[in-house]
């Protein structure tokens, strides 16, 4: 039987933080193990490109729930990175990491060592910044982040049409405040992507100690009474760790394992013959995401991006990336968007995702021709939904229960983001360029009823699943993990990805896992103490 000191389950935005800071120590043997391949598709790399990953299905696993009754009737779809980077090396490249409330909530709730003036230090310590740095940003960290390479003249009547309407600008999100409109800062270098096993695994993978096991499945972690012992893989195989087993699974693979291995609610154990090792009746539980409607308009000439990826367009942008590294193909197509305070609440609560091009999504074909998506998402959804077994066998898939839109506030949420969105189209910058709204209808936005459909009826995932092994306090009865990250009732087996946000963060979650497996990292070597 393989041994090591430490076993990560997971090779994504945190499992390739943790792989690369816990092999530092030349004594310690560590083992990633990550159940998709290698990121070797060159579409990966190449900014404008990450919509062909998810398009030819390899690198990513679509994840779909029951029927939602809050979607009218419809699953929601959530694709997850199936390889080597996980979320960063499919995701859009926006580098966001929530707001000061967002962690300031965290501990309130009763992770008092996660507060922003705690996790401030650690996204500085991983960021490379080319622009900005000071009170907020780091120089010298290995995960590189970039202003635009590319702005779309789309990109840029959008921020100028939302000014008009009202919302100010913003050139930093990640500064002192987060509201406003403008271009995002993305994880890119030299027009390359800048994934977690970019930044961090690369420069590691050459170290003796250090193991990398892709295609690789495991089936759940064994104890020796309550202390995890290793592994067992789905091809029967077993790998024993001395130390400890971190979970990086994400917050959908996550809890999967841990209920498969005896921790999660006792009754639903039993349900499926599994001997209970610890009751956590938290796990699976408390899930959570980003959903986000959409406002669509046809463009009065061909100047979105629509067809580039075809014929001798594609081969042109494609020859001048090559040789280059500038043009289209720097666009991480996701350039700009911001945030926006609905509710007049002095925080903002909506997302803003503009793409220069007609958006469709696995349940729904993109519109032809040329055009502009304005998409607002909910900041900080208040439904709750839940991922548990769906059988013993691990080849099943989990029973998912998104419970998308299920509380009518974020319904109303949404409702107030598409009518700022309809306001920003019909600003003089967009006006100019726009021929007619395609979605939603004109006129719907007249009978709030009917708005309120559209958004049960189009409004989707964008990719952000979290909470399902929640951090909080002993008290807590619905907590998973404690503050340093260690599964509650068993020793040797940690969590360390976006399942342990107890709410999810208001914006994209690629950098707040990355700075999750960070401290994951200090708290087992001792660098980071929790409260």
């Amino acid at each position: 039987m393989q041994e090591f000191d430490y076993i990560i389950v997971g090779g994504g935005s945190a499992g390739c933080v943790l792989a690369s800071r816990l092999s530092e120590d030349p004594h310690a043997r560590v083992l990633l193990i990550e159940s998709g391949q290698r990121d070797t598709d060159k579409y990966i790399h190449i900014p404008a490109t990450f919509f062909k990953v998810l398009e030819k299905g390899r690198d990513a696993l679509f994840y779909a729930s029951q029927p939602e009754k809050g979607l009218n009737g419809r699953p929601s779809i959530v694709p997850q990175g199936h390889v080597l980077g996980g979320g960063s090396s499919v995701n859009a490249m926006v580098y966001i990491r929530g707001s000061r409330q967002d962690y300031d909530t965290w501990a309130q709730l009763g992770c008092r060592n996660w507060s922003y003036d705690k996790v401030l230090p650690v996204f500085r310590d991983q960021e490379g910044n080319k622009r900005l740095c000071g009170e907020y940003h780091g120089v010298d960290g290995e995960l590189t982040v970039s202003d635009r390479a590319y702005g779309h003249p789309l990109s840029w009547a959008f921020i100028r049409a939302a000014q008009e309407a009202g919302i100010p600008y913003n050139e930093d999100f990640n500064g002192p405040r987060q509201e406003g409109v403008g271009f995002y800062q993305t994880t890119t270098s030299s027009g390359r992507r800048r994934s977690s096993a970019e930044a961090f695994l690369r420069k590691a993978e050459g170290r003796s100690n250090l193991a990398i096991r892709t295609a690789t499945r495991v089936h759940k972690v064994e104890f020796e009474s309550k202390r995890a012992a290793g592994v067992l893989l789905e091809d029967g195989s077993r790998i024993k760790a001395r130390r400890e087993v971190i979970l990086t699974a994400g917050a959908l693979a996550t809890p999967k394992i841990l209920q498969l291995s005896g921790i999660g609610p006792a009754s639903h154990l039993r349900e499926h013959g599994i001997d209970v090792v610890v009751d956590l009746p938290g796990v699976g539980e408390n899930y959570q995401d980003h959903l986000e409607a959409t406002v669509q308009c046809e463009t009065k000439d061909p100047i979105s991006i629509f067809g580039e990826d075809k014929g001798l367009r594609a081969a042109s942008h494609m020859l001048q990336y090559l040789l280059t590294k500038t043009g289209l193909l720097t666009s991480t197509v996701v350039e700009t968007g911001g945030f926006a305070d609905t509710a007049g609440t002095g925080e903002p609560d909506v997302q803003f995702h503009v793409l220069p091009t007609f958006v469709g999504f696995a349940d729904r074909m993109a519109e032809p021709g040329h055009g502009i998506s304005i998409g607002p998402c909910v900041l900080r959804p208040q439904s709750r939904g839940s991922v548990r077994l769906r059988s013993p066998n691990p080849a099943d898939s989990a029973l998912f229960v998104a419970n998308s839109l299920a509380e009518q506030a974020d319904v109303e949420t949404l409702v107030r983001g598409v009518q700022l969105a309809i306001r920003i189209s019909e600003a003089p910058s967009l006006a100019r360029l726009v021929k007619r709204r395609v979605l939603p209808k004109p006129g719907l936005e007249q009978d709030v009823e009917a708005l309120r459909d559209y958004v049960r009826s189009i409004s989707k995932t964008v990719f952000h699943p979290s909470g399902t092994a929640k951090m909080g306090a002993s008290s807590d009865a619905m907590a998973v993990v404690s503050e340093d990250l260690q599964v509650r009732g068993v020793e040797g087996l940690r969590v360390a990805d976006a399942s342990i946000m107890p709410r999810l963060v208001s914006g994209n979650t690629n950098a707040p896992t990355m700075m999750i497996g960070e401290r994951a990292a200090r708290f087992i070597l001792s660098k980071d103490v929790a409260a």
